[in-house]
């Protein structure tokens, strides 16, 4: 099939231009109700059976224009893992004594009852507000009533005096989607980039419509000619200014659900969707404004704002602390870390993002907590304070998707670089479990924007350049009875010690090692030590002894031993025939075991698998696969390495090869038959 034959096939699967139907608010069918299954996704805990936004500006003479959203979805729910979708969340921005706010709620549950229609409606008591951070707060419902079975459908409005930038429009859900309107309807004076994302393929219908706004002046006038000398009188005359609006329209039907893919930094960043954000604004009679056309129009807007840039300036308040910290402290490297440390251990993240700050910087280093920004932008003005070359660098977090065009809300996180004889060491000290040049998994997400004084940027790769790895040796001895015992080493390194700290930090350690032995095939785990647990940025060392009954498979006077033991990989994560998104592993890595074997007296080494070696091209990656007899059993050695923190989608049937031969290697048995 052609590439253009597939195009249009998407098209009519998820699109059409003028056939919606008509879906009155509160009308549900007991067709509707009656239904046990969506028919094209019969997995589907719940379907979206109707869904409708609407975007337009509504005019106000006191305020200007402001954003309307109205929304209206019809749920069908299949069964309880689908009550879940029941449950409603805006996220509603407060700043500068404007607010965005939720009106017109509308809201019922329908279940059937017998033969009849049973109408629940949302009640106050059903509804929640909470403060999210300091701009922002959550509205939240939850419908009454839920069965498996019911139809769900609500409706309400939010109104936004934030023009600059409105609420992505998601296209896919986790769910399907059975017909969806967008209509987003914008005034001539306001030009919007659209930026989508997304595999689906939808068709953007162009119209436009006329648009007024009628202004109405008061004036107030005496009879008498001045002030006491007669009545007064109040006069209103009203003027029109007529404009154009453009409105852009989707129409999408049977639109599948977004399904979850391993190794993928956030599905919501393949999730279709469009979003609108204002690149310039050219009211009648007025110089044109710019918002966000360039990268160098978007950093220097933010860094001009006074909780970015101005919080760099800001000394006095840590000026003798940080005479102490860099006491002694001869070289750049010896008082970036002692900075870094300093800040990581006094301040505590309190688990908000962003690249404006929060409480500013003086307060949040009296309080000792804050925001991504209280804290590292405090960070940098230490470290240029310290005399070192250190700047801000805007971030998106993986759940926040990646900024390819230029934009202020694609961002929002924030952490330090600073140069030390020409290379770049990135530190985030909201993390307790991280180091210089290791930021914490979250920020790992492709690029960053520099920011350096004056708000001049530069793009600079935020993915680790060095291996994180896990080494692990064994010495294992097979009895008799196909039983075997030994000990173990485990160094992890890097990445690979910080995603064990996140982990398991607050774990006791008899929950650790359960957690552990049902890992590692149930074995039992005895003589267990760790040193460097709380030595952030040091290896992991652990090492314990273990039994593991039934290691082997007897069959007559055979014995088949898989030579890695539970460490072995017997099934390739990646099944699908296709993949769209890169494989996002978060940083290079390599796994090593060194594996010794003694086998049980009376038995003799009758065959092993043959060592091998398999790359993925490109220097993507490498298995190495090396076992040799010894004098009483075997040395084993494993080595799987991946050389790229992301690997694109091109290359995934390779990656799917590669692991099936590693599974196939792994999975073949050493033979030991009795002498």
């Amino acid at each position: 099939m052609s590439n253009f034959i597939k195009v249009v096939a998407l098209l009519f699967v998820y699109t059409t231009s003028s056939f919606a139907q008509d879906v009155k608010f509160g009308k549900v069918s007991k067709e509707e109700l009656s239904e046990k299954i969506y028919k094209k996704d019969s997995t589907a805990d719940a379907a979206v059976l109707y869904r409708k936004i609407k975007v337009f500006f509504s005019y106000r003479e006191n305020n200007g224009f402001v954003i309307e959203r109205e929304v209206h979805e019809r749920i069908k729910i299949y069964n309880n893992g689908g009550f879940k979708y029941a449950t409603v969340i805006e996220n509603l921005y407060d700043r500068g004594g404007s607010r965005e706010s939720i009106y017109n709620l509308k809201a019922y549950t329908f279940n059937l009852v017998g033969n009849e229609i049973e109408k629940t409606k949302l009640k106050s008591s059903d509804t929640f507000t909470e403060e999210s951070s300091k701009y922002y707060t959550k509205e939240k419902f939850t419908m009454p009533n839920l069965k498996e079975g019911s139809v769900i459908e609500y409706k309400y409005t939010v109104n936004s005096p934030f023009y600059s930038s409105f609420n992505e429009i998601i296209l896919q859900y986790d769910i399907p989607i059975l017909e969806q309107e967008i209509n987003v309807a914008i005034p001539e004076y306001f030009t919007f980039k659209n930026i989508t994302k997304g595999y689906l393929a939808y068709n953007i219908e162009k119209s436009s419509k006329p648009g007024s706004i009628t202004f109405t002046d008061k004036n107030r006038t005496s009879a008498g000619g001045g002030i006491g000398g007669g009545a007064i009188k109040t006069n209103f005359t009203t003027s029109k200014l007529d404009y154009n609006i453009n409105i852009s329209k989707v129409h999408m039907v049977n639109v599948p659900s977004l399904k979850k893919e391993l190794y993928v930094n956030s599905m919501n960043n393949y999730r279709s969707a469009i979003k609108y954000e204002l690149q310039y604004v050219k009211f009648p009679n007025s110089s044109l404004e710019n918002y966000s056309s360039s990268w160098e129009d978007v950093v220097k807007k933010i860094y001009k704002n006074e909780e970015f840039g101005n919080q760099l300036n800001f000394k006095k308040y840590y000026k003798s602390d940080l005479e102490k910290v860099v006491l002694g402290k001869a070289s750049e490297k010896e008082k970036t870390n002692a900075v870094y440390s300093y800040v990581q251990s006094r301040m505590n993240w309190n688990g908000i993002n962003g690249y404006y700050t929060d409480e500013g910087v003086k307060k949040a280093y009296d309080l000792k907590v804050g925001n991504v920004a209280d804290i590292n932008l405090m960070l940098v003005s230490m470290l240029r304070s310290a005399g070192l070359n250190a700047n801000p660098v805007l971030v998106s977090t993986r759940s926040n998707g990646v900024p390819l065009f230029p934009t202020r809300y694609g961002f929002n996180y924030v952490v330090a670089l600073v140069k030390i004889e020409g290379k770049n060491i990135f530190l985030d000290a909201t993390s307790k479990y991280s180091k210089p040049n290791m930021l914490p998994v979250r920020a790992l997400n492709w690029a960053g924007r520099i920011v350096k004084e004056g708000g001049l940027s530069a793009s600079i790769s935020l993915m680790p350049d060095y291996t994180s790895s896990e080494n692990i040796m064994m010495l294992a001895s097979i009895s008799n009875t196909g039983d075997a015992e030994g000990k173990v080493r485990r160094v992890c390194k890097d990445y690979i010690a910080y995603n064990f700290r996140a982990i398991n930090s607050d774990l006791s350690e008899e929950d650790y090692l359960e957690k552990l032995e049902e890992n590692y095939n149930g074995i039992e785990i005895s003589e267990y030590s760790i040193k460097n647990k709380e030595k952030v940025g040091k290896p992991i060392l652990e090492s314990f002894s273990f039994n593991a009954e039934d290691a082997t498979e007897i069959i007559g006077d055979k014995m088949y031993l898989s030579p890695l033991f539970w460490l072995s990989q017997t099934e390739n994560p990646f099944k699908k025939e296709n993949r769209e998104y890169p494989i996002d592993y978060g940083y290079p890595w390599e796994d090593t075991y060194s594996i010794t074997i003694k086998i049980p007296k009376g038995y003799k080494i009758e065959s092993v698998p043959e060592s091998c070696n398999i790359v993925i091209g490109d220097d993507i990656g490498q298995y190495i696969l090396l076992i040799a007899k010894t004098s009483d059993g075997l040395q084993i050695k494993s080595e799987l390495k991946v050389n790229q923190a992301i690997i694109f989608a091109t290359h995934y049937k390779g990656l799917k090869d590669f692991y099936n031969a590693m599974v196939e290697k792994q999975t073949e048995k050493v033979v030991l038959s009795k002498i």
